[in-house]
């Protein structure tokens, strides 16, 4: 029965263990296309977590995916067309957790969410906000002119305090629900997720599960590990609340997503999340070049992958009328759910 904070402690020991396996498996490699090639396929194939899931989702083959890559690899290409070849292979993983880093690019996969709607509008928020809200660190904040209060966390990078949740959650202490919008919040630090939800959290709640790596095949794993959020020992939130959410919200974004669905008095609304359910590590090429991969599979309290996002409770888009009369779709949806 592990809280959220010893299972991340006894993560960064297995992640140690995992980074030492694969400085052995890139040192067997010459630092030419074909070496490159072959060390970026091997970290992955022994080390990435969502091999079984994505076979399962959409039909990925990882050996499939290296035969039609191998024939693109040439000694004589650049350096460029290498990492072309390099990022295109790792795109047929679909994880937005996956990037290859050089000093000249960044090879990412962003179609988690550019292929969808954003369903946020900074021009419509600045018609809730106007210049009066408040800001403690990461948080903006006001009391809507029907007495609901508005939390934008726009990066979970952007770190809060317990102090400032304190000062938060008692100017809202008057309010009838509160709304924590965080469209457009790619993640940062599941401590920070942690430390808000755990101001909604009433007792000790299960909000998941976690595995570790234990071999290079594609399903060693070790079983599942109970992910618990203990409640806050500071000023707690006790009425309803509605998380705002869209297709960018993702990794610890969506991780905090995950934890709120867990809580009865919380409620999802918006657009399905963009996902990131791995935890990331990091490894080196012959050449020097960084790729980043999920290694580390979660899931959410019934025990399904969260890697491909997170359905709402309530299914809301922005609409084009609405827009026009600068209103927000998804925000008014929330203060009717919350005076329902």
């Amino acid at each position: 029965m592990k809280t959220i904070r010893s299972i991340l402690h006894l993560l960064l020991c297995a992640l140690v263990a995992l980074s030492l396996s694969a400085c052995v498996d890139e040192e067997q490699y010459d630092n030419s296309p074909q070496g490159n090639f072959e060390a970026l396929w091997r970290i992955i194939d022994e080390h990435y977590c969502f091999f079984d899931y994505k076979q399962h989702e959409y039909g990925l083959d990882w050996q499939q995916v290296y035969n039609k890559y191998n024939v693109r690899i040439d000694d004589g290409m650049t350096t460029p067309q290498l990492f072309e070849v390099l990022s295109g292979m790792l795109a047929e993983l679909r994880d937005g957790h996956v990037n290859l880093s050089t000093a000249a690019d960044f090879g990412r996969y962003w179609a988690w969410y550019e292929d969808y709607p954003a369903n946020l509008s900074d021009s419509l928020l600045r018609c809730y906000m106007g210049t009066r809200y408040k800001i403690a660190s990461g948080l903006k904040y006001c009391i809507l002119d029907d007495n609901i209060g508005y939390i934008r966390y726009e990066s979970f990078s952007s770190g809060i305090g317990e102090g400032n949740l304190d000062e938060v959650l008692l100017y809202m202490m008057p309010c009838r629900g509160i709304i924590i919008d965080i469209r457009g919040n790619g993640g940062g630090d599941l401590t920070n997720a942690e430390r808000l939800a755990a101001r909604f959290c009433h007792e000790k709640t299960l909000v998941g599960y976690m595995q570790h790596k234990t071999g290079p095949g594609h399903s060693d794993f070790s079983a599942r590990e109970p992910r618990y959020l203990e409640p806050s020992a500071n000023v707690r939130w006790h009425k309803p609340v509605c998380v705002l959410t869209n297709r960018h919200v993702f990794s610890a974004a969506n991780e905090f997503t995950m934890y709120m669905k867990a809580l009865p008095l919380a409620k999802v609304v918006g657009d399905h999340t963009g996902g990131g359910a791995g935890l990331p590590f990091s490894s080196s090429l012959p050449n020097g070049w960084v790729v980043r991969f999920s290694a580390v599979p979660m899931y959410d309290a019934q025990g399904q992958s969260t890697e491909f996002g997170m359905a709402p409770h309530y299914s809301v888009a922005l609409s084009q009328a609405d827009f026009q009369r600068g209103k927000d779709t998804i925000i008014e949806f929330a203060r009717k759910v919350l005076v329902e």
